[in-house]
């Protein structure tokens, strides 16, 4: 599998916008944990309360005393010193993504960026929902350093995978508020809308797409497992897909990737490892179309060849016991035999011959 390694230059210039990206992210969740909404003075009875205000709900920290004024003064100093953090890592970032776009490290399309970067704020990114399909080999490359050819992996839609085992936090509650995650797509582009009620599938003008897809239960009549993030009536609802079962088992991965615009998002999805061996067993399923079969291998291929060269993942690792014992066995098909025995060596006991 041939690969385009990133130059010196490039890794320095991803390395550096990863680490402003990361603090830049730290400073907005303390924004959002700690300085989201305001406090006021407010006069109650003759006397003087300290009221906290977050979404539309207020109540009331006490009346004015020693404690309250230092609450007051520690939260508008802190919400003032991180917002002036906030601008100046925004600024740098400004600044870099010029760059990263000479550079060529601009890859993942922006709309899905954007997508991602209002799931990742409101805590969902990760947690309830797992970036699959083409859009996470943008993950697996960076993680290695490389860059694949821009066929395999050209997309115009972005597959989200629905944990439902996590309840959500308050946090992603609020974030979601009323309109549901089809809310979220319209903060993105107001155009998303659904084909009808509680569809897996949304669209923007433009015909870009975004699916919502959760494991298939073996026994329909006992399933207890969520549709959707929310009940909301107009919201989207996760389609069955076989087979997802085994990637919602999987280990997962972390990448700050950068879009075709030079910004920042991060990309949370399964292994590679499980990716390669899940596309390869959707390429060989008898309603597969043979042009996106062809596709699916050839995805296996490269995410199989990142995990084992570049990543030095094993396939034969105790982490993906969670996969059938048949679908592991596939890595031999997917990688050449001097890379396959090159896995096979991955213990630290024998000497990689």
């Amino acid at each position: 599998m041939e690969f385009q390694l990133l130059s010196g230059d490039q890794i320095r210039q991803l390395t550096d916008c990863q680490q402003v990206f990361e603090a830049w992210q730290e400073a907005d969740r303390i924004r959002r944990r700690r300085f989201t909404g305001s406090m006021r003075w407010v006069e109650r009875n003759g006397s003087s309360y300290l009221l906290r205000k977050i979404d539309r709900r207020e109540r009331s920290l006490g009346p004015r005393s020693t404690e309250t004024e230092a609450i007051m003064s520690g939260f508008q100093e802190g919400r003032a010193r991180n917002s002036d953090r906030l601008a100046g890592l925004a600024a740098r970032l400004d600044q870099m993504a010029p760059v990263n776009r000479a550079l060529r490290l601009g890859r993942l399309p922006t709309i899905a960026a954007r997508i991602l970067r209002r799931f990742d704020g409101a805590d969902l990114l990760g947690t309830s929902l797992l970036v699959v399909g083409t859009n996470a080999m943008f993950a697996f490359e960076t993680m290695a350093g490389v860059q694949l050819s821009a066929d395999m992996i050209a997309t115009a839609d972005i597959d989200l995978l629905l944990d439902a085992r996590r309840s959500l936090n308050l946090a992603a509650m609020s974030a979601i508020g009323n309109e549901g995650l089809l809310g979220i797509l319209k903060q993105v582009d107001r155009s998303f809308e659904l084909p009808r009620a509680r569809s897996f599938r949304a669209a923007n003008r433009d015909g870009y797409l975004v699916d919502l897809i959760r494991p298939q239960q073996r026994d329909p009549s006992a399933d207890r497992s969520s549709t959707g993030l929310t009940d909301v009536q107009t919201d989207m609802e996760a389609a069955e897909i076989a087979g997802l079962n085994w990637l919602v088992n999987a280990p997962k991965v972390a990448a700050t990737v950068i879009d075709q615009r030079g910004y920042p998002v991060r990309i949370v999805a399964i292994d590679p490892r499980a990716f390669a061996l899940h596309k390869a067993w959707v390429a060989t399923r008898m309603d597969r179309e043979p042009a996106k079969a062809r596709r699916d291998l050839a995805q296996a291929g490269a995410a199989a060849a990142i995990a084992a060269n570049h990543l030095h993942l094993s396939f034969d690792a105790s982490d993906l016991s969670a996969l059938p014992t048949p679908l592991r066995e596939r890595a031999a098909d997917l990688l050449p035999a001097d890379e396959t025995a090159r896995d096979a060596q991955a213990n630290p006991q024998i000497p990689n011959w």
